[in-house]
Formats: C-alpha cells, sequence, structure tokens
C-alpha cells in the first residue's frame, strides 16, 4: 500500500467514475483501474462494488476511506512543514461567493510567504463547503456565524474557527438611479422610506450565504416592516449588481460591495432595522500544517 495508490483511492471514491476521478487525477482512467486494482491486492480485499453501475465503496472501502484520508492529511502536512516556504501549497477554500469575493484578496495576500503556492477558491453555499471540508476535499470553508452555531450534520469536534469579522447589508444604489440623483449630494445619501419605496428593487430568490429559498427575505430586508416592490429576482451575484450599477434597480447588499465606485449606499433614516452576519474560517486543527494556521492567523489579523 503507498501514497499514490490511496490518493487515487480517496478521488475514485468521492466520485461517480474512474474518468470522474482520472479527470481530477490527471490520469487515464486505465492508470486509475490498475491503481485501485494495486491497492486491493496489497490488502487482499475488494474495496468497491463491483456490481453496481457507479463506484460504490462496500464496507471494507468505507473503512479504508476514512484511514487513507488521515493518513494522506498527516503525510501533507509532514511534508508542507519540513519544506516551510518552498512547499507547494495547494490551498482549497469553499464558501459562498458573495464571502469569495469579500476575502480572495485577503486570502492571497495571506499565501504571498509561499511562491509555490496555489490558490484555488470553490463557490459552495455553507452546508455545501462544511460538506467537502468534512470530506477532506477543501482546507477550509468561509461561512457565517449562523451555520456555526447550528454545528449540523457536518461539524466536526477537530475544526477550529477563527473570526473574520462581520459583514453588514446597507441599501445600495448605481450612480446613475434617479433616486440619487432626487437626494443632496453627501458622502453619505440620505432618505426616508417612503422616497426608496418608491423604486424597484433587485433580490435574489435564495439566500447568498446558505442557499435556502426564501423569496423576499433572501437578503435580509425586513418586507414585513418595509414591503419592497420587487422588479427584478436572480440568484447571479454578477447580474444582480448589473442592474444597480445600470439605474434599473435598488438592492440590499453587503457594505463591502461598496469599494465598487459605482455604488452608493443610501442610509433610510426611519428604518429600524439592521441585518448583520457574523463570519468565520473553519479549518480542521487537527490535520493543518503550519501554512495552514499561518493563513487562519494572517485573515484574523487583517479583521482585528
Amino acid at each position: 500500500m503507498n501514497l499514490s495508490d490511496l490518493r487515487v483511492f480517496v478521488s475514485a471514491a468521492r466520485r461517480p467514475s474512474l474518468g470522474a476521478a482520472a479527470l481530477e487525477l490527471h490520469l487515464t482512467p486505465s492508470a486509475v483501474s490498475k491503481a485501485l486494482k494495486r491497492l486491493e491486492d496489497s490488502l487482499g480485499k475488494s474495496l468497491f462494488d463491483r456490481s453496481a453501475k457507479q463506484l460504490v465503496l462496500n464496507d471494507s472501502g468505507q473503512l479504508l476511506l476514512a484511514r487513507a484520508q488521515t493518513l494522506l492529511a498527516l503525510a501533507d502536512q509532514a511534508k508542507a512543514d519540513l519544506m516551510g516556504e518552498r512547499a507547494a501549497v495547494d490551498c482549497r477554500v469553499a464558501g459562498p461567493a458573495i464571502l469569495l469575493w469579500r476575502h480572495g484578496q485577503m486570502l492571497s495576500q495571506a499565501l504571498r510567504a509561499y511562491p509555490e503556492a496555489s490558490l484555488r477558491m470553490q463557490a459552495m453555499f455553507e452546508d455545501e463547503a462544511l460538506a467537502a471540508l468534512l470530506r477532506g476535499d477543501i482546507n477550509a470553508a468561509i461561512v457565517t456565524g449562523d451555520v456555526i452555531e447550528g454545528r449540523g450534520e457536518h461539524w466536526s469536534d477537530e475544526w477550529q474557527v477563527t473570526p473574520l469579522g462581520s459583514v453588514t447589508l446597507h441599501l445600495v444604489a448605481g450612480q446613475h438611479h434617479p433616486l440619487v440623483a432626487s437626494l443632496p449630494p453627501a458622502p453619505l445619501l440620505e432618505a426616508d422610506t417612503a422616497q426608496v419605496l418608491a423604486y424597484d428593487f433587485a433580490c435574489p430568490s435564495r439566500s447568498l450565504f446558505c442557499g435556502v429559498q426564501r423569496g423576499a427575505r433572501s437578503d435580509g430586508w425586513r418586507d414585513d416592516q418595509l414591503p419592497r416592490k420587487i422588479r427584478y429576482w436572480t440568484d447571479d451575484l454578477q447580474l444582480l449588481l448589473a442592474l444597480v450599477k445600470s439605474g434599473e434597480a435598488l438592492a440590499y447588499l453587503p457594505d463591502f460591495a461598496l469599494a465598487d465606485p459605482e455604488l452608493r449606499r443610501v442610509h433610510v433614516t426611519d428604518c429600524a432595522f439592521e441585518c448583520v452576519e457574523q463570519v468565520a474560517l473553519v479549518w480542521n486543527g487537527a490535520k493543518a500544517s503550519a501554512w495552514q494556521r499561518e493563513l487562519a492567523a494572517s485573515l484574523a489579523g487583517y479583521n482585528s
């Protein structure tokens, strides 16, 4: 049993076919098949149910999978720690696209000490990202406080949580929106609810964080208190931003969106609510290499 064959096995266990595993590993299906056969021969055990149309682990395969993931994580940890800054780090972080947008630049800066590092940011809703972390597909997940407090089915006691600050949602308008033109020029535009609700809104139909379909409640705006006219529905963040920038609609967006010079914040003077989300990096402290610990510390430093 060698580490190379174990890596092939772990990939094959996560994928629906030999072809999919081969694509992930940059191997041919034949090479994947031979690696699995070598592993099974060395163990004297079959690891897959060959009667199924897809790759399905049998009981022996399930038992090996957990052990293999631990062995590979320890091997990667040892190699990265021995090589230090020369390590070819493959940093894989997942989370909602809106949070990757917020932290992408911070992640790249935190890895500057590792010139051979690569950074893969995968857009996933929160539960999906935590499931990927549990499988070992990623090194860390960026999620909101709600999903951390829930400690759902994908949670592990080995994980550590690094706070990354909070996100506050604001009413946002494009520079050329009629509301902006109607208000007195100021660094912070102010309007009352009557002025704001006279215009169309754009809104996702699903939460941008957890992906749950919530309709008008998906962006955190309290439509039960201040009902809006939502003319545009889109779960595509870039399309939502385009609608706002063009002046077609207002939207309720996280504060970091205001770094875009084409967007303006509008403070609603008689609005009684505020939507704030706590954000954190979740990572496996038991299997983390030095670079992962440094990454978490750097991200925490940016938000301290």
